[in-house]
């Protein structure tokens, strides 16, 4: 393979939610990857000039989802590297996400980056999503998930005595 010269890239995103009488619903997009495959992602995109991350953040979600939304917290940054064959560059990218309540908007009215947009529960993002380091991002989000893994450890504690001190170990 050739060596290409590295450069940094740096984008944001969000996941827009809304929490109903039956749980968390969060909103993806689908696009196309360089194959064709349908991906089901997060919406993202690089900053403008002038831009901070939190601004062009909540800029992508509304121009790739129809959706205005705020932000209530930081998700977390997922990293990754590609190759841009046509500029000969490999990149090693940045991506921040926040996490976003619903204003108002119309998913029918986003730009052509996405090629559908889509309102789901929290669960089923999570089971459709292309990419590992998202999922992650997004499963954190669901306070489904962190009430019962709370009320797991709650019950897990030993009668009449303190919880161990060994912390669970988790994959990811």
């Amino acid at each position: 393979m050739a060596r290409y010269p590295t450069k940094q890239a740096v984008s944001a995103g969000g996941l827009v939610f809304e929490d109903r009488p039956d749980g968390r619903w969060v909103v993806l997009i689908s696009r196309r990857s360089a194959a064709g495959q349908l991906q089901w992602t997060l919406p993202k995109g690089g900053l403008e000039q002038g831009e901070d991350l939190e601004a062009a953040a909540v800029r992508e979600v509304r121009e790739e989802t129809g959706l205005r939304s705020q932000i209530t917290e930081k998700l977390g940054v997922v990293d990754y590297w590609f190759v841009w064959r046509p500029d000969e560059v490999r990149y090693h990218k940045y991506v921040h996400y926040y996490l976003m309540a619903f204003v108002e908007g119309d998913t029918q009215v986003h730009d052509d980056e996405a090629e559908d947009v889509a309102w789901m529960p929290i669960a089923e993002a999570v089971r459709r999503m292309t990419h590992t380091n998202e999922r992650r991002l997004v499963s954190a989000a669901d306070p489904a998930a962190v009430t019962a893994a709370s009320g797991a450890a709650e019950n897990a504690q030993p009668e009449g005595g303190a919880a161990g001190t060994q912390a669970p170990t988790h994959r990811a």
